[in-house]
């Protein structure tokens, strides 16, 4: 069971990454430093794109509109961090008491 915890918290680890890497994408492609038409960034920013968005749709729904500011990635970046930490410190120590 311990094998188990420590793959979700490199499941939430790489997609902590994958988050970041969707914000930074979108502010270079806010500030036109890359170009999207661009087959290598295009292909990458639809990749980060489908990973993040089923995440983010929710929390937008919940959250104000604040215009042009999207606070989802943190909000995600937030949960991730709540979630690796109620593992470290709550379950695991507790499936090692248990011994399973």
């Amino acid at each position: 069971m311990l094998a188990v915890l420590q793959v979700v918290l490199v499941v939430l680890n790489i997609f902590w990454w994958i988050v970041i890497a969707s914000a930074i994408l979108s502010w270079l492609y806010a500030f036109n430093i890359v170009n999207p038409r661009n087959q290598f960034v295009g292909a990458i920013g639809e990749f980060l794109y489908r990973i993040t968005e089923p995440v983010y749709r929710p929390i937008r729904n919940i959250l104000p509109n604040l215009g042009g500011i999207d606070l989802s990635p943190l909000v995600v970046l937030l949960a991730i961090i709540f979630l690796q930490q109620f593992i470290l410190i709550y379950l695991a120590p507790a499936v090692v008491r248990a011994g399973i």
